[in-house]
């Protein structure tokens, strides 16, 4: 991760924790991956350069509606993965990010499976996935600030681009 300092001049947008799919973290009991699709992409991560290890291997799945966002630049795009026993390569793309939950605030990554080449469990545009350090008692339902690097992505409404505070 970048050494500077992420928060001056990001954008800061509340949203819900709320319950994905459970295949990134292997909860799900129809999950094709037992260990989780997350901790199954790890070492080809780190293979591009992108060390994910000490982050919890599942995502947070934050509602920022009704706001959306775009992954306009980010800054790590890996291309054409192939982490599974699957007929297609995925592509991925990260951003740095601040995850303050009220009970911790710590620096994680958004997480971005690219929709075009991930056919199955797709994310509304509204919903961030980021990769973060367990956070001991945070639940679905819990409010979260996302502090985001608006060079790597937008965040908008119908109306057009939109920045909070």
């Amino acid at each position: 991760m970048r050494q500077s300092s992420p928060e001056r001049g990001w954008i800061s947008v509340q949203g819900i924790l709320r319950k994905g799919y459970g295949v990134a973290s292997g909860q799900a009991k129809d999950s094709p991956y037992p260990k989780g699709s997350i901790e199954m992409q790890t070492p080809f991560f780190l293979e591009q350069g992108i060390d994910i290890r000490k982050l919890y291997p599942g995502t947070l799945n934050i509602s920022i509606s009704p706001y959306k966002f775009n992954m306009k630049n980010p800054h790590w795009t890996l291309r054409d993965v192939v982490w599974f026993n699957i007929d297609y390569p995925e592509t991925f793309s990260f951003s740095e990010c601040i995850v303050d939950s009220g009970i911790a605030k710590v620096e994680g990554l958004v997480y971005y499976p690219h929709p075009e080449t991930k056919p199955a469990h797709y994310q509304d545009e509204s919903t961030i996935e980021v990769l973060a350090p367990y956070i001991q008692g945070l639940r679905y339902g819990h409010g979260i600030i996302l502090l985001l690097n608006p060079n790597d992505i937008e965040i908008s409404r119908e109306e057009g681009p939109h920045k909070t505070t």
